[in-house]
């Protein structure tokens, strides 16, 4: 399957900006500290690039 990311919401979507809230709900962080994982593709990237200042990543193999 290719490797995975662990991504971490560390950081409160208030006062930012609507596609920023989108790109959250759209990996699945609804709420602070909820963690998901995800594929390590380019879109996955892409999203994470966008709300880098408010999530964690790490990578893990599976």
């Amino acid at each position: 399957m290719g490797k995975m990311l662990k991504i971490t919401k560390v950081k409160s979507e208030i006062g930012r900006p609507e596609k920023q809230k989108k790109v959250l709900k759209g990996m699945g962080l609804t709420k602070l500290n909820k963690t998901v994982t995800l594929v390590d593709t380019p879109q996955v990237r892409g999203m994470i690039n966008k709300v880098i200042h408010l999530v964690s990543v790490e990578e893990s193999k599976e």
